[in-house]
């Protein structure tokens, strides 16, 4: 992937391309210091904030004004923010000469509205997904003046808001709250008919790459030309026609390579839309190119396990978080966010629950290069208020943009909308059951899990969640699974006070446990007074080193056992029970952690 980024300035933050899997060869990044203000009578609009105002503060983006790397730092409840800054496009003209101009928002939390020149291009709902506005015609020559708005209100009871904390101090497994931007805004000059987006289907087995092909502005007759390369080596190039706004093409490539996790083998794609009456597509002119990448990878479940490219896979996660000590939701680096998937990898982790929030495209582009197995989630927990039509009017919208934008990354190994919905209201199971259908119609060739560790009712695999300590009751727990098919641990009913009213239904599929462990441990912090994990603290490192090992062989050696997922990679703020701290340096000595990585890439009954 070749891109050029223009007009950077000195010390602007997060200048890596973000969106690795959709590059065109120019863009502006529009992060660094912008105008800021706070809202809190929400009453901005009145006074005339998207035209003038008065804008005290100044912050760096995309760092949300709780982060120390924003310059702001502000952590109570935020109800509104308005952002401003100036761009410049002397010569606009000549600069936007057959093209039109797209503003892109890696993510806004939660409900915002853009004004380009005092003119409003738009307005988005949801905090995770990112968007993009077409604002060619509100630019002028010369300096133009961009503003954001955007409202945040978790207390709600209907945004999604996964681990943000609906307290005013963060708590237990509840953190810091991100408002505002906090992913990467960019420009992008396209021409007047552009490539969209694709979504690609691969069948490994046949090595084929099965494509669909959306366009903004085409006609019938233009053209898309789609060309692989593995290696820098030409190994497949195929033509399609636009019916409207859509080709469809089969790409079959000439060398076969497998995307495998710890293995991963990616091909270059180039997509290139053809625009012209002549009868020779050689002759058609080129009006639009996009780099982009793909793998031949297939994902299968059989009657007990994951299967990847057909062979049986133990699901060797860990639950990640994403939060970080000084941009909060936001990394400060790209080898930050690489960082944490090498982490994982060096202790035997083959994967990670992306757990309760959407993470930057970037984190699924390292997960794709590095072989890292990833379940792509929803930050909707069991708090969320869904016995309204209202209520899933905040859920599905952003959840089907997640998987448009998410979909082709071949790292992702399934879905998971919810997590750990205990409790039923009027609407839960249907709701369940909508997220589920909805899901599985967009994306047949993945596992969807409806709940994570809650009520299940439509999922392709059952999981739970148990953090018991004891190595032995863990143990017992799961013993009878060995006789009867069709009985399962389920710990939901020891939540009291919200245990279901009516037992879940088990129908023999794969089963795992999605979070375990979280062992409380802090050797900084004495007999880990003030900090807040799962369980009594172990004495010493030795009985921490022997709790995760016994824990974790109770699931690799059950023959009905097809994953897990320890809670969690790190510390994050006041939880610790990572495996380092919430800076990421290490947190246990050299022994333990060899024993950890041992312990992990112990063959699993499944695998035998």
């Amino acid at each position: 992937m070749n891109t050029t980024l223009l007009n950077p300035t000195p010390n602007m933050p997060r200048t890596d391309y973000p969106r690795p899997q959709w590059a065109r060869e120019n863009w502006f990044c529009l992060n660094g210091e912008w105008d800021f203000a706070f809202d809190f009578g929400k009453s901005g609009k009145a006074r005339g904030m998207a035209d003038a105002g008065e804008y005290p503060f100044k912050i760096q983006v995309p760092f949300c004004p709780e982060s120390k790397l924003s310059g702001i730092e502000y952590t109570d409840f935020i109800p509104a923010v308005w952002y401003r800054r100036t761009l410049n496009l002397d010569g606009l003209q000549s600069k936007l000469s057959g093209k039109r101009a797209l503003l892109h928002f890696g993510a806004v939390d939660y409900q915002c509205e853009v004004w380009v020149n005092g003119t409003s291009c738009g307005t988005h709902k949801g905090g995770y997904s990112s968007f993009t506005f077409d604002i060619t015609d509100a630019l002028q020559d010369g300096d133009n003046t961009l503003v954001v708005y955007a409202e945040d209100d978790l207390r709600n009871g209907k945004q999604p808001y996964g681990k943000q904390c609906e307290e005013y101090l963060s708590r237990a497994c509840s953190y810091t709250r991100t408002t505002g931007i906090w992913q990467t805004v960019w420009l992008e000059l396209v021409p007047e008919k552009y490539l969209e987006y694709a979504k690609m289907v691969p069948a490994a087995a046949d090595g084929r790459l099965s494509v669909e092909i959306h366009g903004k502005y085409t006609c019938t007759g233009d053209k898309v030309r789609l060309t692989a390369r593995y290696d820098g080596r030409e190994v497949g190039q195929t033509i399609a026609t636009f019916a409207g706004q859509l080709a469809k093409a089969d790409l079959t490539v000439s060398e076969k390579h497998l995307w495998n996790p710890g293995a991963p083998k990616l091909y270059d794609l180039t997509i290139e839309l053809l625009e012209g009456a002549e009868t020779v597509v050689a002759q058609f002119p080129v009006a639009d190119t996009v780099e982009s990448y793909f793998a031949l990878r297939d994902v299968s479940l059989t009657d007990k396990a994951l299967a990847i490219n057909g062979k049986p896979v133990f699901m060797r996660t860990v639950l990640d978080q994403g939060f970080n000590p000084d941009g909060i939701y936001t990394a400060p680096s790209d080898d930050f966010l690489k960082r944490d998937i090498e982490l994982s990898m060096e202790l035997g982790f083959n994967g990670a629950r992306l757990h309760l929030r959407i993470f930057e495209e970037r984190t699924l582009y390292w997960a794709d290069k590095l072989g890292y197995l990833v379940w792509g989630e929803f930050p909707a927990s069991g708090d969320l208020d869904l016995s309204s039509c209202d209520g899933i009017s905040y859920v599905l919208p952003e959840w089907m943009e997640v998987l448009r934008r998410d979909y082709n990354h071949p790292a992702i190994i399934g879905w998971c909308p919810f997590n750990e919905t205990y409790h039923l209201m009027a609407l839960e199971e249907q709701t369940h059951r909508l997220l589920y259908q909805v899901t599985k119609a967009y994306d047949p060739t993945r596992p969807v899990i409806d709940a994570s560790g809650g009520m299940h009712y439509d999922t392709d695999m059952f999981d739970v969640h148990d953090y018991q300590q004891d190595p032995e009751i863990f143990r017992s727990y799961f013993e009878p699974m060995k006789e009867d098919p069709m009985f399962f641990h389920n710990p939901v009913p020891r939540y009291t006070g919200n245990a279901p009213k009516r037992p879940m239904e088990y129908k023999g599929q794969p089963y795992w446990v999605s979070e375990y462990g979280g062992t409380l441990w802090n050797p900084a912090m004495k007999d880990a007074k003030g900090g807040w994990g799962y369980g009594k603290a172990p004495r010493s490192e030795e009985e921490f080193a022997d709790r995760y090992e016994r824990l974790t062989k109770v699931l690799l050696s059950h023959p009905r056992i097809c994953g897990f997922c320890y809670t969690q990679l790190t510390d994050v703020e006041q939880e610790q029970n990572g495996l380092y701290y919430y800076d990421r340096s290490r947190k246990l000595p050299d022994w333990v952690y060899d024993r950890i990585r041992k312990t992990n890439t112990t063959k699993a009954a499944i695998e035998q």
